[in-house]
């Protein structure tokens, strides 16, 4: 069991005190850079499901791998409405 697990905690594995100043710190950015930050995960969050496609489908097409990257950040009926049928085999099974 965690030590510092609370019910009114967002983060379960630290230290109360250590939580709030990450709270304050994220609260005194400005709003500029809370949006660059928000835009830096999603891409790293992009280039890691990526890599996880790169993975599952090595012979693919940097353009079979994008239109698979649609179907992961869009699902694969918007996908498939947006940019056509889907590369067989289908990414989600």
């Amino acid at each position: 069991m965690l030590k510092y697990a609370r019910k009114d905690s967002m983060l379960t594995d630290t230290h109360p005190d250590a939580e709030r100043v990450q709270i304050e710190g994220l609260r005194s950015l400005p709003p500029w850079r809370k949006f660059e930050m928000v835009s830096e995960l999603t891409s790293t969050i992009r280039a890691i499901a990526l890599a996880g496609l790169r993975d599952r489908f090595p012979s693919a097409s940097p353009s079979e791998l994008k239109r698979r990257l649609a179907s992961v950040c869009l699902g694969p009926k918007l996908a498939e409405e947006v940019y056509g049928p889907e590369p067989s085999p289908p990414t989600f099974l």
